[in-house]
């Protein structure tokens, strides 16, 4: 099915992902990755 040209891409809020933690792995094809939010605040994914 094709998707509208105005279509916008779901939102998720990190804090509804990390609940209250500093790091959270992700699956996505069979591999691992490690999403980590740094003393700065910014956001680092990693394989």
């Amino acid at each position: 099915m094709p998707v509208p040209i105005d279509a916008k891409p779901r939102m998720i809020d990190s804090r509804d992902l990390f609940r209250g933690e500093t790091e959270i792995q992700i699956t996505h094809d069979g591999a691992i990755y490690r999403m980590k939010i740094t003393r700065q605040g910014k956001l680092i994914l990693n394989k």
